[in-house]
This record gives C-alpha cells, structure tokens and sequence, in this order.
C-alpha cells in the first residue's frame, strides 16, 4: 500500500475476534463497585468525606487503569 491509497477500516466482524485473556480484566472495574461491604460503613473518612464519596473516585480511577491496560496489551502491534 502506498502513502496515496487510504487505508481500509477494519470491519465489526475483525474487531469482534478480539479474544485475548486480558478482555478479563474489564470485568473488575465493574462488578468491584457492586459489592456492597465496601460502602457499609461511614468510616474511614478521607478530607471528611464519607468512604462511600471517596470510593466513587477510587473506582474512576481503577476503571481508567484498568481500561488504559487492556488496551495496552491487547493492540496490535505494527498495525498504523
């Protein structure tokens, strides 16, 4: 292919073949928050928030980790 041509954008089907082990961890920052011992009780508190208000960021946080990861270890290499 030469610097001219376009490139042709990979298809759904291309894109759904995706099956590499790490896709698991997308699985973290959602169930992780759905456990409900993490948010029953009112202490520790953190600049005085509450450790549900506080826990609502550390998840933001973990989800944007955990996302930039997968994405790491899962793009093709050489593919531009």
């Amino acid at each position: 292919m030469t610097a001219a041509e376009p490139e042709t954008p990979r298809t759904a089907s291309s894109r759904a073949k995706d099956h590499s082990p790490w896709n698991w961890l997308l699985f973290i920052p959602i169930v992780v928050p759905l456990i409900p011992v993490f948010f029953n009780a009112d202490s520790p508190r953190l600049f005085g928030f509450p450790r549900f208000y506080w826990l609502q960021l550390v998840w933001i946080l973990l989800g944007v980790a955990t996302t930039t990861l997968v994405y790491q270890m899962t793009k093709k290499r050489g593919d531009h």
